[in-house]
């Protein structure tokens, strides 16, 4: 198997969805199109808010809604267009999608266990790479409106511990090791 591509070594925005109803009760969402909450649509706006001003050249999304119902909000107030990329998806959780998050979910990421019909973490950090590489071929800086377990897959490969929940619409700027330094950086910006 031919050594997947490193990570891009460019700042960027990181953004990951509003809140859900299955958020909200602990499910696990994986490819099922579930919407922003209305406290998910709040979220959303005020992440929107504390990102104007920022210098942001290109907005892009996975093509579930509730991430890119979260760009959206951050593209009305910057003034930009909303690109999709599919490969931003969040990942396949097969027949575990829809249910409860404990039991199981830490195995995954440590490679422990694959449910039925699901994408292996070791395949979701190659799909991440190949995904965040393309946003930053794009013009920057780029602002990456995503999901939890892509953002898991993208620590394991910024050197960092992959199971970490990232909160709900809390913009980060990412930024690239230091010299003589392994792990990125990631800086929550403030909210209102």
């Amino acid at each position: 198997m031919p050594q997947a591509a490193p990570l891009t070594r460019k700042p960027f925005w990181f953004l990951r969805h509003g809140e859900t109803d299955w958020n909200a009760r602990g499910l696990s969402q994986g490819n099922v199109d579930i919407p922003l909450n209305e406290v998910g649509i709040a979220q959303a706006e005020r992440a929107a808010r504390a990102l104007a001003g920022k210098e942001i050249a290109t907005i892009i999304a996975s093509p579930l809604s509730r991430a890119r119902h979260t760009a959206e909000a951050a593209a009305r107030v910057l003034g930009r267009e909303v690109a999709i990329h599919d490969a931003l998806r969040e990942v396949s959780f097969g027949v575990q999608e829809g249910q409860p998050m404990a039991g199981w979910f830490d195995d995954w990421v440590e490679g422990r266990f694959t449910p039925e019909g699901a994408e292996s973490f070791s395949q979701l950090r190659a799909r991440t790479v190949a995904a965040i590489n393309h946003c930053l071929d794009l013009p920057g800086p780029v602002l990456v409106v995503a999901h939890g377990a892509l953002w898991r897959a993208f620590r394991a490969e910024a050197g960092l511990p992959a199971n970490v929940r990232t909160p709900n619409a809390l913009p980060m700027w990412v930024t690239p090791p230091a010299p003589g330094e392994t792990a990125w950086r990631f800086e929550p910006l403030p909210l209102d």
